[in-house]
């Protein structure tokens, strides 16, 4: 049923979104303000040319700010394999950045950004602009360097729950 109202519930959106199945990623930055990585189903692609992506980053951790003080990024695409690098960078366990980061197989991008061995595919960005809208910092990234495993199945995220396709 179509709930029509002027305000949706925090809540009732939060169950609705749900149901909408999201590829999971891990997006990575290393630089002078340090490494930081976390897992994201925010993101997508803006524009195929140039080639350029989205994530958002909850506003709620000051360490997402590293993010832009090191201007850039790399947004990993989970295989569906790497559903414990998504539950590690999630929070779980309560993993500081090295530990999170000694999970994984990693290289170091083009722009410095960390780049997962594992991923399904992994795009390498150069940060070009950041917006706050409501909780969330959305930064854009002009695509640089792609890295991709065409066999991989990837990470996806629906119902609370991990799938692989």
């Amino acid at each position: 049923m179509l709930q029509a109202t002027s305000r949706i519930d925090p809540a009732d959106f939060k169950t609705a979104m749900r149901r909408f199945a999201a590829g999971v990623c891990l997006a990575t930055t290393d630089g002078p303000a340090g490494a930081r990585g976390l897992t994201v189903t925010s993101s997508c692609s803006v524009s195929a040319d140039p080639p350029t992506l989205l994530v958002c980053l909850n506003t709620s951790s000051p360490q997402n700010q590293r993010f832009e003080a090191n201007g850039c990024f790399a947004l990993n695409v989970l295989s569906g394999g790497d559903e414990q690098l998504a539950r590690a960078f999630a929070g779980e366990g309560g993993l500081d950045a090295d530990q999170r980061f000694a999970l994984g197989d990693w290289s170091k991008a083009e722009t410095g950004a960390p780049i997962l061995r594992s991923a399904a595919v992994a795009f390498d960005c150069r940060l070009i602009d950041t917006k706050i809208v409501a909780t969330h910092r959305i930064i854009i990234g002009e695509v640089l360097a792609i890295a991709a495993q065409m066999e991989a199945s990837s990470l996806v995220y629906l119902d609370q729950s991990w799938h692989s396709l």
